[in-house]
Formats: structure tokens, C-alpha cells, sequence
């Protein structure tokens, strides 16, 4: 009877031997999901595990759902949970991810903007690809003790960020990815461009400015030397700039294809047919091309500039007010022609 009683708990153990060492297999070694590609699982700070459970369902299809559970159990994990954007690969095993998952061993974002006009824009793209929401980053580029810190005002700051591609992670704050674009920038202006633009002789901000007046004036990247240079000449001749992207910024309103007289008498530090010199602040982030663009601007004559009659977005440039008169009328007798009346 001992003899029987042996062999019974000897078969169960090694039963139960067998059972435990599958399941710890499956657990540990065996892929526990059924994503052919790589997905990605993103932990905001509500934290919630079963949220999580649900995203694993809709974008990696677990092999066993209630295995994962139990891994994650006994992990500790739902009460450990970090914040982050994590990377799940085919093949990964529950405990593969839920070790990655809890210690926090995140993958990074590639954060890019681009052809951003207003700081409002700027937040919403930012917003769009962070944890942060766009109000977070909208309360730091408005406080003007914030802006004073990085050396800008509430008008300037957008000249912080430099249209790029940058990784950091999904889960940074909104504080710090202020600082990370400060040493971007910091780095971007290097002493080669600072040099340049103190011959101008402009700041770093002031040609950040000028820069967003000339992407605003030609869509043509080859003329942003040519529109720079013509601004600079007015500039160093004390001539007013005369730029109708600004008093667009003014009015409020960048469809306006056709300025009237009304527009030119808006009441504004940016309307530059009012005001000498340059507005207060940015019209619009510019590019690296445009930033080099002023820094490299093309030297010439030219004091005067009107839009192509042939709607290209290029320019007729001039020496001469009669000159360029010749050219106002060309354009504005195919405005009428095409019933452009704003």
C-alpha cells in the first residue's frame, strides 16, 4: 500500500512537474502574442491595467490573455505600473514584456514639426505626438517668467524651436522638452551663425524674425537669400519693410490675397507699413532654410518686390519705385482679371 501510494504522489509530482514547467515555458520563453510587426503600447498616467489589457487585445492579439495576467501578477506589475511609449516585437514572451513594461525601458518618439505658423499650432502638433496635451506646453510659452528664463518673450519664444526631427521620450514632461528644444537650439546656433548674423547686424531672435517674414513672403526656397537681402537693405537704410505677411498677421487673417488700404492702416507693432524696423516678434516658426537663408542672404540693390502676375508665389524685383510700379500694375491688373477682390 506504501509502495502504491508512492508511485501516485511520485506521478502526480511529476505531473504537476510537467504542467508548472509548460506553463512556466509559455510564460517565460514561448512569443505571447500575435503581432507580425513591431506595435507599440502607450501607459498615460491613468495607469489603468486593464486599459492596457484592452490595447494588447485590439493591437498585439495575446496567444492567452488570462496568462498575461497572471505573469503580470506575479511581477507585481498593475501595482508598479510607469508611464511610457514601450515597443512590442513578434516573438516577445509575457514576461519578456512585462519585465520591459515595469521597469520602465521605453522606445523612443521621433518628434517632428514643421510649417507651423502660430505657438497655438506649434502645442497641438507637439500635443498630438506626446503625453502632455497641448494645454501644458500653451501655459509654459505664455508665462512670460518661463520665456525670460530661456532668454525670449511670450512673442519670441516660438524662435526657441528649431523644425526638426527629434527622439526623446513619449512620456517626457512638458518642462523638459522646453529645455531639450533650448539645447537644441543652443546648438543650432552655433558661433559660424552667430557671427554671420552679428555682421548683419541682427540677433540670433531678430533673425529668427526676419526669417518668418520671408517664408511668409515667398514660397520659393531659392528666393528666401533674395527676399532676405531686399528687407536687410531696407533695414540698413532705415526704410520701412513694407511687408504684407506682417500686417496678414496683423489683421489676423493669412488668406488674404489682396491688401487693401483698410489693412494697411491696422493699428499694430506688426503691421511694418505703420511701424519702422522689425515687428516685436515671429509671424510664423521658421525653417533652418530660412534662418540660413537671411544669414546667407544674396547681396544686391534691390529695395522693392511684387508677386509674379503669373501666381507662381515668385517675385519681380526692383531698384527703382517706377520699376517697380510696372510691376504692381502687371499684378494687380490680373488680380482684377481673376476677381481677386481680398
Amino acid at each position: 500500500m506504501k509502495r502504491f501510494l508512492f508511485i501516485v504522489i511520485l506521478i502526480l509530482l511529476t505531473v504537476m512537474a510537467a504542467v508548472t514547467g509548460r506553463l512556466a515555458y509559455r510564460m517565460i520563453y514561448a512569443a505571447g502574442f500575435m503581432n507580425k510587426e513591431t506595435v507599440y503600447l502607450y501607459v498615460d498616467d491613468n495607469k489603468d491595467f486593464d486599459n492596457l489589457c484592452r490595447s494588447l487585445l485590439e493591437t498585439a492579439k495575446p496567444l492567452d490573455m488570462e496568462l498575461f495576467r497572471i505573469t503580470a501578477g506575479i511581477l507585481k506589475y498593475p501595482s508598479n505600473m510607469k508611464t511610457g511609449r514601450y515597443a512590442l516585437m513578434p516573438g516577445t514572451s509575457c514576461w519578456e514584456l512585462l519585465n520591459t513594461l515595469r521597469r520602465g525601458q521605453q522606445a523612443a518618439v521621433r518628434v517632428t514639426f514643421n510649417n507651423v505658423r502660430f505657438i497655438d499650432d506649434l502645442a497641438e502638433r507637439l500635443g498630438g505626438q506626446l503625453m502632455f496635451d497641448k494645454g501644458d506646453i500653451l501655459r509654459l510659452l505664455n508665462d512670460p517668467a518661463c520665456c525670460d528664463s530661456l532668454g525670449f518673450t511670450t512673442e519670441t519664444v516660438g524662435a526657441l524651436f528649431i523644425p526638426n526631427t527629434y527622439e526623446v521620450y513619449w512620456n517626457i514632461p512638458a518642462e523638459q522638452f522646453i529645455q531639450r528644444m533650448k539645447r537644441e537650439y543652443d546648438a543650432f546656433w552655433t558661433n559660424e551663425r552667430r557671427a554671420k548674423a552679428a555682421a548683419i547686424p541682427l540677433t540670433p531672435v531678430e533673425t529668427a524674425i526676419l526669417a518668418s517674414i520671408v517664408e511668409e513672403e515667398t514660397a520659393a526656397a531659392d528666393e528666401f537669400p533674395l527676399v532676405a537681402g531686399l528687407y536687410i537693405n531696407r533695414l540698413h537704410r532705415g526704410i520701412r519693410l513694407q511687408a504684407d505677411p506682417t500686417v496678414r498677421f496683423a489683421v489676423g487673417d493669412f488668406s488674404v490675397n489682396r491688401i487693401l488700404f483698410e489693412h494697411l492702416e491696422v493699428e499694430s507693432p506688426y503691421n511694418t507699413y505703420k511701424y519702422a524696423g522689425l515687428p516685436p516678434g515671429i509671424i510664423r516658426i521658421p525653417s533652418v532654410k530660412g534662418i540660413d537663408g537671411v544669414l546667407n542672404y544674396a547681396k544686391h540693390h534691390y529695395i522693392y518686390m511684387c508677386a509674379k502676375e503669373d501666381f507662381s508665389g515668385r517675385h519681380n524685383f526692383a531698384v527703382t519705385l517706377s520699376e517697380h510700379n510696372r510691376n504692381a500694375n502687371r499684378y494687380r491688373t490680373e488680380l482684377n482679371r481673376r476677381n481677386i477682390r481680398r
